[in-house]
């Protein structure tokens, strides 16, 4: 029997939910795999397949939950933090808000197919003040889709899966050996970015009474002062430096055409 098949016999459910409850809060768990085991193990008879299927929603909506909330009160600092393990986390955190902020709360009904997207779009949601409400209705559902689709097929193909799965054990090793490798060489790339941005940060950052002076400054040169508050923390309603122009982060395409490329542009958020 292989070696999930065998993880999710000897624990039972609890196995089941930890696995789907690690990957909702974005530990590198092969949910899906999971679900499939649980699958084939209803068929064989070692677990319910209600209990089964009800365990997994518990688990997935748990870690949703707390990543939402957790995006709900700490707003960017928990997707920087999500982020931080990327080759690039500020590339990591545009690109997630944009393609959330493109397709909106329906980003939840199919993000648990999306490695990466998954972990990122609870606390996406949380950040840009998604009601509670409207939060739930939209993940319970991603997360009966997701559950019903491997469950099912772990289910049906009980046979298959156990053949695939056995398949696998095969190269098992070899693929640890290039998982290390892997692990290694982000270890050295993180460290040699680390060296080399230390003294020098991403974003440069003016003083504001470097700004007020330059604006009191006669003869000056003209330059542009840009409101790039996310949309999450930003309405209509919301009050601006004077003179300043609004700039939607998750959209930046749209306006680059549209700015003058020789005037200094001065950047403020929250």
């Amino acid at each position: 029997m292989p070696d999930i098949l065998s993880i999710i016999a000897k624990y039972g459910y609890s196995s089941l939910f930890a696995a789907l409850l690690m990957e909702a809060i974005g530990l590198p768990v092969p949910g899906a795999l999971a679900l499939l085991a649980a699958g084939a193990a209803s068929a064989s008879g070692v677990l319910h397949p209600v209990v089964a299927f009800a365990v997994a929603i518990g688990a997935m909506a748990i870690g949703d939950t707390t990543l939402y909330l957790g995006g709900r009160f700490s707003g960017w600092t928990l997707l920087g933090f999500l982020c931080g393990f990327s080759l690039s986390p500020e590339v990591c955190i545009l690109r997630s808000a944009k393609w959330f902020y493109k397709r909106g709360r329906v980003t939840l009904l199919f993000a648990k197919f999306l490695p990466g997207v998954n972990t990122m779009a609870p606390p996406l949601a949380g950040s840009m003040h998604m009601r509670a409400s409207q939060f739930f209705r939209f993940d319970l559902g991603g997360i009966l889709f997701y559950s019903l689709a491997y469950g099912a097929l772990g289910y049906l193909f009980r046979d298959v899966f156990r053949l695939i799965v056995g398949g696998l054990q095969a190269f098992s090793r070899a693929l640890a050996w290039v998982i290390l490798v892997g692990v290694i060489a982000y270890l050295f790339y993180r460290t040699w970015l680390f060296v080399r941005y230390r003294l020098n940060r991403f974003v440069q950052r003016v003083p504001v009474t470097d700004v007020e002076a330059r604006l009191k400054l006669e003869g000056a040169p003209d330059i542009i002062i840009a409101d790039v508050r996310s949309h999450g923390y930003y309405d209509e309603g919301e009050q601006r430096v004077l003179g300043s122009i609004r700039i939607e982060p998750n959209n930046l395409d749209v306006f680059i055409e549209k700015l003058p490329k020789d005037t200094p542009i001065y950047l403020y958020c929250t």
